[in-house]
């Protein structure tokens, strides 16, 4: 199975290492994955701030980049979410309107496709401790994901999954959410970091790098003992043990 691999800003430029371990998932599952570098972004941050027009322009690049012939994966909910959603706003009844629609029926986010796609839940992945699950509002809400990254880290060799209060709460990044009203979104943050740290957790684990940079930052700022990490990341953990 060839499989396209979008890799979201936010990976690309500050966590390659989860793009490089999502190679190695796709791989290991038996895919030939093809990585065209000429891609850039799928234009979420210019949607998201009301520059539909820019965006558009930086969604065509997108629709050109990837094709209608194979899977196009991506870990990042936030982005897949976007193209399948997003896009609609931008390209319905336009000249590109089909070639989108063919893009966004291939368009998957990793957990879903390794789930519902690829039929494969165990990597031989080992990370001892407890960890809680962020449901990003773009995995649960746009991209209707919530069983299928709990499955593949219940199947995570030394790792105890728990649920805590509020599971199903924003962390407070929203994209310029985050900017625009800082102050709310801090708190957020902090609520989920708490909620967290009240059944003792020792990681917060998610699909999305922005959900992660943005309770990092807490984390960070108030020296907690408490990590983050991205569930492609965890699903690679321990691999040279095996």
């Amino acid at each position: 199975m060839k499989v396209e691999l979008f890799v979201p800003c936010f990976i690309d430029q500050m966590y390659p290492e989860t793009a490089f371990n999502t190679i190695k998932i796709l791989e290991r599952v038996g895919c030939e994955v093809i990585y065209n570098p000429e891609q850039t972004c799928c234009g979420q941050p210019a949607y998201n701030a009301g520059f539909w027009d820019e965006a558009k322009v930086v969604g065509e690049k997108f629709l050109n980049d990837f094709s209608e012939e194979h899977y196009i994966v991506a870990p990042s909910a936030s982005c897949v979410g976007m193209i399948k959603n997003g896009y609609n706003d931008l390209f319905t009844n336009s000249v590109e309107h089909n070639r989108c629609r063919g893009i966004q029926r291939n368009m998957y986010e990793l957990s879903d496709f390794l789930v519902e796609v690829v039929k494969r839940d165990y990597f031989g992945a080992e990370l001892v401790g407890t960890a809680v699950y962020h449901d990003s509002c773009s995995a649960l809400r746009e991209c209707k994901i919530k069983d299928q990254p709990r499955q593949l880290l219940a199947n995570v060799g030394g790792l105890e999954l728990v649920e805590m209060k509020d599971q199903e709460t924003c962390c407070g990044f929203g994209g310029t959410f985050a900017v625009k009203f800082e102050g709310i979104s801090s708190a957020m943050a902090e609520q989920k970091v708490q909620h967290a740290l009240d059944v003792k957790a020792d990681y917060i684990i998610s699909t999305d790098a922005s959900c992660l940079l943005q309770l990092k930052a807490y984390i960070d700022k108030h020296q907690l003992p408490i990590r983050t990490l991205h569930l492609v990341d965890v699903l690679t953990s321990g691999w040279a043990n095996i």
